[in-house]
């Protein structure tokens, strides 16, 4: 319990979610960019790993070492890209190397992805596993400083994993209506941590027609897919869905979600700019700032 309200703490109420796949900018963007991110004021910066990402515990290294004010969490580091012991041990290693400033998501990623190993694709059973794996390892060797773990989860099962194997759920691409069902099924004293896609644009055509390919990408997945039908929504690109998918507007419009998502529960809301590199969307989160760090007070 100690250890989650120091992350709590330490996280404040809004972070930031960034790709480095599929934009792909080179390293060198990268680092200069996280580093012009570090001095905005956000709480946190988290990236995935997926198809063409950066291995996680590699670039968040490097990047830890480049920041000074964030905390860096993985969003998530996935079980199918490496053995648990090895997770483990290097997400201990950074840990100790940067106390304080790492929140270790950890997820069982997707179907096609176990396909790749030639597994099936058994998602409670192996992500419970796989942190039995973890945890084992870290029994054998304890970790020099203690860091936070928590779990992508949409579903209600796996938020039940959540809520009694880590220290709170990482849900990702949900409607605010998730935030508090996740809240209920993790009580009062787990984090959680949801994300959002955000986008500075008031015209509502050209706001919702600039997220539709991404859009019909993310509903191939059928988690994600399956979340949104669970609160009502049909997973088709109706002006009513893609207004809840993504906070667009002005400052205050994304604000708004913001807050409402706190509302429901959420301990930090990880916000996501909808943009086609990565200055542009450090851009966007500096124009953002002001109002953000407003709500989160």
């Amino acid at each position: 319990m100690e250890l989650i309200e120091r992350t709590r703490a330490s996280l404040g109420a809004v972070g930031v979610w960034l790709a480095n796949a599929p934009l792909k900018p080179p390293l060198d963007v990268e680092r200069r960019e996280t580093r012009r991110l570090d001095g905005l004021g956000y709480g946190s910066l988290w990236s995935g790993e997926g198809v063409g990402a950066r291995e996680a515990l590699a670039i968040h290294g490097i990047l830890l070492g480049d920041t000074r004010n964030l905390v860096l969490g993985t969003g998530i580091a996935n079980a199918w890209y490496r053995p648990a012991a090895t997770l483990q041990t290097g997400a201990a290693t950074l840990a100790a190397a940067h106390p304080g400033r790492f929140v270790l998501g950890v997820g069982i990623g997707h179907a096609f992805q176990a396909a790749k190993t030639g597994d099936d694709y058994r998602p409670l059973t192996q992500m419970r596993d796989y942190l039995s794996a973890m945890d084992a390892e870290a029994e054998a060797n304890p970790p020099a400083v203690e860091f936070p773990r928590v779990l992508a989860a949409v579903g209600p099962r796996m938020l039940e994993l959540a809520r009694e194997r880590t220290e709170g759920a990482h849900p990702f691409f949900t409607p605010v209506e998730h935030t508090a069902f996740a809240r209920e099924i993790l009580g009062p004293d787990k984090l959680l941590i949801p994300q959002v896609h955000v986008l500075l644009e008031t015209d509502p055509v050209r706001a919702r027609e600039s997220q539709h390919d991404w859009l019909r990408y993310a509903l191939d997945v059928k988690p994600y897919a399956n979340a949104w039908r669970r609160f009502g929504y049909e997973t088709e690109l109706t002006d009513r869905f893609i207004d809840a998918a993504v906070a667009w507007g002005d400052e205050e419009a994304v604000a708004r979600r913001v807050r409402e998502h706190l509302d429901a529960g959420a301990d930090h809301v990880l916000v996501t700019p909808s943009t086609s590199d990565l200055p542009a969307q450090v851009d966007m989160l500096a124009k953002l700032a002001p109002v953000l760090l407003e709500v989160a007070k």
